[in-house]
């Protein structure tokens, strides 16, 4: 139930740099329910840089160790991430700290080297601005 004052997981979208779907391997249900936050990502980030987005969306399945009660099975989670263009993997946050830690550094690294991209393709708003209105109201010679 939406609470007032609160944003709409649309908007919150929005803001994000990148995104951790993380769903339980013996647990069907949270795995439709990554399936539809997935698909809300990409609605929500329609227009942006696709090689951007790709990078920064992962799916992961969770409770890698529990794998006498899976429901949802290792290449069902291969085939959504590749349907929705992002990385996959699936651990144990319980026995495999390690492998939270990866998968953290790893979204990280995919952030920052999107913000370098980023930089590297937006020109400066002041600069060129700056060398419009001087082209305009530059110097002009004098007529002889």
């Amino acid at each position: 139930q939406p609470q007032q004052g609160k944003l709409s997981l649309t908007d919150e979208l929005h803001w994000a740099d990148g995104f951790i779907i993380v769903y339980d391997i013996s647990d069907r249900a949270s795995f439709a329910f990554a399936k539809a936050l997935l698909y809300r990502i990409r609605e929500s980030h329609i227009g942006a840089c696709k090689k951007m987005i790709e990078s920064s969306v992962f799916l992961v399945g969770n409770k890698q160790d529990l794998c006498h009660m899976r429901e949802v099975g290792w290449d069902e989670g291969q085939k959504l991430a590749m349907d929705n263009k992002c990385q996959f993997c699936e651990l144990s946050a319980a026995e495999h700290y390690q492998e939270v830690v990866a998968m953290f550094t790893k979204v990280l690294r995919n952030i920052t080297s999107n913000f370098k991209v980023k930089e590297k393709r937006r020109p400066s708003g002041s600069k060129s601005m700056a060398k419009l209105i001087n082209n305009v109201f530059g110097k002009r010679r004098k007529s002889v």
